[in-house]
């Protein structure tokens, strides 16, 4: 038979062996919602950067047809055709002509000759690649007249580069009535 004091011991070994296995089990649960919660931390990371990703697709995309409305509208480019590509170096180089008498020579190498070139140089117009117009250059005789020369040749170039077009848009004449054609003035 059992003793008061071994079954007591019994019992303290049953209670411990039931708080290990509680703990034990507890233990693989924390460790099961751990897992979880990493798996799902994973799956956010991946969407958040999936996310991203679409949104980089988006804007470029979105920029793709910007581009492409621009290009009808402003530049008129198009893709080569079949017919514009070349077979071979002999097909290029039969595109070459023989230069003319007066045919100015090739651009070798860009180089400043003299003040007499500059002065020639500086009496012809700069024009604009795009629109072929004359383009005024900031350049003025005091530095009252500064701000107002270079805040007309910026507005002008602003007018320019601006892909939107307005209908007739001028920049205001400087006696100070505004210039606007189709007024009927």
């Amino acid at each position: 038979m059992m003793t008061s004091t071994q079954a007591r011991s019994l019992g303290w070994a049953v209670v411990l062996g039931a708080c290990l296995a509680a703990v034990v089990v507890l233990s693989f649960k924390v460790h099961a919602v751990r897992s979880e919660v990493l798996l799902a931390e994973r799956q956010l990371i991946a969407l958040q950067r999936e996310t991203l990703l679409l949104e980089t697709e988006f804007e470029t995309r979105a920029s793709q047809r910007q581009l492409a409305e621009w290009n009808a509208v402003e530049f008129g480019y198009a893709a080569p055709r079949a017919g514009q590509f070349l077979d071979g170096e002999r097909q290029l180089a039969s595109l070459g002509e023989v230069r003319g008498p007066d045919a100015p020579a090739p651009i070798r190498l860009a180089s400043a000759e003299g003040s007499e070139a500059a002065a020639t140089d500086a009496q012809a117009p700069m024009r604009s690649p795009v629109s072929g117009e004359k383009v005024t250059l900031a350049s003025a005789v005091s530095e009252k007249d500064a701000g107002a020369v270079f805040a007309d040749a910026f507005g002008d170039f602003l007018i320019e580069a601006s892909p939107i077009r307005p209908a007739r848009a001028e920049t205001p004449a400087r006696g100070g009535k505004a210039a606007i054609k189709g007024t009927g003035e």
